[in-house]
């Protein structure tokens, strides 16, 4: 571990060595040897990345990120009065937009103390926590340079007041069965009786509504999905042709998940030195970018259950797109 930041209000601590801070080597020589390929979805997010993912949050067809914050706008000020909660840990921090609501609740509430963000970029919590603290007078940062499937021990010990951990987003659909109850088996490590997780999931509606979500008619997300292979190219002297690659997304009904991949227009041979890696691409095949679950409630229950959790309350949108739950010890 060590200290990037210690003036009194604003503490950061780093748990990534520069070369861990997205271990791409190590994955693409992992899911790019398989049968069959697949890559995590974190490494999207390079600058161009992260720009063409706003985007896809501004387009009539991608309604998760717009209906959650609408959700959380309207619930902030109840789900603060029912916790008591002081303190927030938020779990992919990123800029902290969607934190800043409920930052806002505790303020008003009178019992805003401290923000924990979690996150693997040093530039983007830095710039988060200068920005709050400046517009909190009493608010203290501790921010977490870390990757939350692997340093949520290292989320420093609770207050005193009562904690909110949250992770939003839907990030949770991100993960395959085992690793997402291994995760919230994590989450529950940081609380106490009186802690509640807040977690946001995308829910389980007509396919078609799913899929225009992730393959939206301007072709953005498309692009958001082939950055994947622009990111390995630069970093590891790849020669992906990226063009290539065609997007697919499709709701897979069985698992109750959307997948997004890339397929090969023909056979490609590519060369990734900087993983000491030649793949082979047949005509037609597909290397999977991302998945993301959908989830019912008998699915979230079971979940909880597993990582020895129960549903406090529950809070949706109108037309039941999208579901924030406050989540407590059982």
């Amino acid at each position: 571990m060590s200290t990037l930041a210690d003036d009194g209000r604003i503490t950061i601590d780093s748990w990534l060595s520069d070369w861990e801070e997205r271990a791409l080597p190590r994955d693409v020589r992992s899911g790019l040897s398989r049968e069959f390929k697949e890559l995590p979805p974190k490494h999207f997010y390079d600058s161009r990345g992260s720009a063409l993912f706003e985007q896809i949050c501004d387009l009539p067809e991608y309604y998760p990120t717009r209906t959650e914050m609408a959700i959380l706008t309207a619930q902030a000020d109840q789900i603060i009065e029912q916790t008591g909660a002081g303190e927030l840990v938020e779990l992919g921090a990123g800029a902290s937009v969607k934190a800043r609501v409920l930052l806002d609740a505790m303020e008003r509430a009178g019992t805003l103390t401290r923000y924990l963000p979690l996150d693997v970029s040093e530039r983007v919590v830095r710039e988060a926590a200068e920005d709050l603290v400046r517009d909190y007078d009493e608010l203290q940062v501790h921010g977490v340079i870390g990757d939350f499937e692997r340093h949520l021990p290292r989320v420093p010990a609770r207050n005193g007041t009562p904690r909110l951990v949250a992770l939003l987003g839907g990030t949770i659909g991100n993960f395959q069965p085992e690793p997402r109850r291994a995760l919230l088996s994590g989450m529950a490590e940081l609380l106490r009786s009186e802690d509640r997780i807040l977690l946001g999931t995308d829910l389980v509606k007509e396919p078609a509504l799913i899929e225009a979500a992730y393959d939206d008619s301007a072709g953005i997300t498309a692009e958001f999905n082939r950055n994947v292979l622009h990111v390995i190219n630069r970093e590891l002297g790849a020669d992906f042709p990226v063009d290539e690659f065609d997007h697919v997304a499709f709701f897979d009904r069985s698992n109750e998940w959307i997948e997004m991949r890339l397929r090969a227009r023909r056979p490609i041979t590519v060369a990734i030195p900087g993983a000491d890696l030649t793949v082979e691409f047949a005509d037609g095949e597909e290397l999977r970018t991302e998945i993301s679950a959908k989830f019912t409630q008998a699915r979230l229950d079971a979940d909880l259950a597993a990582a020895g959790l129960e549903l406090d309350s529950r809070f949706l949108d109108d037309h039941a797109l999208f579901a924030l739950s406050l989540i407590r010890l059982a």
